[in-house]
């Protein structure tokens, strides 16, 4: 249950922020996407993993040539600097904030919100392969490259799109949860599903998307079950709040009302 007197991170999705921000706003002591929202598992990972164990020498920089300015592919754009040096300590601090409050937070709110993540490209990359019989495979040579948490609003030709599969996701957030739990013997771990549907990806591809990420969670119950539960938040927006008047007015994100009701079934 939920107690003023513990600690709480909540890291992710559209639910991380929902709730986050509820709960700071009822008095209890929460830490909410400090480096901005999340959307992947794997930027959720690297984003911990850089909070426990990295430095201020091994942020992704770069340089924005029209802004003028030195920014981070693990922040958001509101990070920035005009020399590298000051950004990179300004992220940084960041970064080393979150990682106390991981070490003291007594649960983590992890909401995942879709599978498909975007990576820097690899320019010397080969997307083909052939074979010895002649054939010709398309080849994802860019899948170890970085996983950006936000594109910066750079052009899309910096970035390969990826969608990770069910077995990827387990793995990704098996990582995740060893690394926590190398720092944080006691913490617990919330996952939940962000209802926020992902239109430009079709209804049919977001459906899946979602899909993917709730059985990746149901086997890291399976796997954790003392340290890993899970909150139906979206199956609590999809199948019990149907109505269009629990939306926004863009259809696709919660509204306060919606809000409200998923925040109270939380407490309870």
């Amino acid at each position: 249950m939920l107690d003023k007197s513990s600690k709480y991170v909540l890291l992710g999705s559209c639910f991380s922020q929902y709730m986050g921000l509820r709960m700071q706003a009822e008095g209890y002591d929460a830490v909410c996407n400090p480096m901005g929202t999340l959307f992947n598992p794997e930027s959720i990972r690297n984003t911990i993993v850089h909070a426990l164990e990295g430095g201020a020498e091994n942020l992704p920089m770069f340089y924005d040539e029209t802004m003028k300015e030195w920014r981070c592919w693990l922040a958001n754009t509101r990070f920035r600097a005009p020399l590298e040096s000051e950004a990179r300590a300004l992220v940084q601090e960041v970064f080393s904030s979150l990682g106390e409050d991981l070490r003291k937070a007594h649960r983590l709110f992890i909401t995942l919100g879709t599978n498909v993540c975007y990576r820097l490209k690899d320019d010397s990359a080969d997307d083909t392969e052939v074979h010895e019989n002649g054939t010709i495979d398309s080849v994802d040579k860019h899948r170890e490259c970085l996983v950006v948490s936000n594109c910066q609003r750079q052009p899309d030709r910096l970035f390969v799109e990826d969608t990770l599969s069910v077995d990827k996701l387990c793995i990704v957030l098996s990582q995740t949860i060893h690394c926590l739990a190398s720092y944080n013997t006691s913490l617990k771990i919330t996952f939940t599903v962000s209802p926020y549907r992902y239109k430009k990806y079709g209804w049919h591809r977001s459906q899946l998307s979602k899909a993917s990420l709730l059985l990746a969670i149901d086997e890291m119950q399976k796997c954790y079950p003392d340290r890993v539960d899970y909150f139906p938040s979206y199956e609590i927006m999809m199948d019990e709040l149907r109505d269009y008047r629990y939306y926004a007015e863009d259809g696709l994100h919660p509204a306060p009302e919606a809000v409200d009701i998923i925040w109270n079934r939380l407490c309870e």
